[in-house]
């Protein structure tokens, strides 16, 4: 179900964080690696631990971009089997009155027009091969309204819909399209976060698994739905929140 042996796979923001440990995952389960990001001297890094990976230098908010970085793993590994749009950022805190207009474009440019980008440039080389699984990394706040976060909230709505127009739109060509929905991960983004003793206690307690998921468990749902273990699932939201939508 976890088998990946010789497809190629591009992850955009995998240099850290969850993206960091989907490339490793995948690279255990056999993937070969395209590691995307703004931050290439971290991505040759990760690159320089897995065989076979490569790292490339993109901004996913800029279409041209992710259409030349697409177009070079094709030209470097011969095909591109899966990917998994994970490149994101969180934006400023505060209620909506509050939020500037460039915090707006930033996260909307990033968070959403950045996956609309990359699964566009994706597409114009699955297609023509009639396969591949695309993975957009959506959030809690993609299903749940989080309060201060107006902007990224709108974004991974935004999301979770276009998951979804994509599974309709080219299912029939052969392309599977899902979306994961994690809740907060201890990652360097939200390290600051995770230092603070009442953060981690308000987050444990929200959880009916009483702790929060990590970012290998999030990983590990990319790889499950890159695969032909998942062949029959497309469209779908799948949360990794422990348990927090319930609550």
């Amino acid at each position: 179900m976890y088998e990946l042996t010789g497809n190629v796979v591009l992850v955009t923001g995998g240099a850290i964080g969850i993206g960091a440990s989907i490339v490793k995952r995948a690279a255990r389960a056999g993937a070969k690696l395209a590691i995307v990001d703004r931050n290439l001297a971290a991505a040759e890094a990760l690159a320089r631990e897995i065989g076979g990976a490569k790292a490339y230098s993109a901004d996913v908010a800029n279409f041209g971009d992710m259409e030349r970085v697409c177009g070079e793993i094709v030209k470097d590994f011969g095909r591109l089997d899966g990917a998994v749009n994970n490149a994101g950022i969180s934006g400023e805190m505060g209620p909506i009155a509050a939020c500037s207009p460039e915090n707006w474009a930033a996260v909307i440019g990033i968070n959403l027009t950045g996956v609309f980008n990359s699964v566009k440039a994706e597409l114009a080389h699955m297609l023509p091969a009639g396969r591949g699984s695309i993975v957009n990394m959506a959030s809690l706040a993609g299903v749940l309204a989080e309060a201060n976060l107006a902007s990224y909230v709108a974004a991974k709505h935004g999301v979770v819909g276009l998951t979804k127009a994509v599974a309709l739109d080219h299912g029939r060509q052969g392309i599977r399209c899902n979306a994961i929905c994690p809740a907060f991960v201890r990652t360097p983004m939200t390290e600051a976060l995770f230092n603070d003793p009442g953060f981690v206690s308000m987050m444990n307690g929200r959880q009916p698994m009483g702790r929060t998921v990590t970012a290998d468990e999030v990983a590990d749902i990319a790889v499950f739905l890159l695969g032909e273990g998942s062949s029959g699932m497309t469209a779908g939201v799948h949360l990794a929140d422990g348990g927090i939508a319930i609550t």
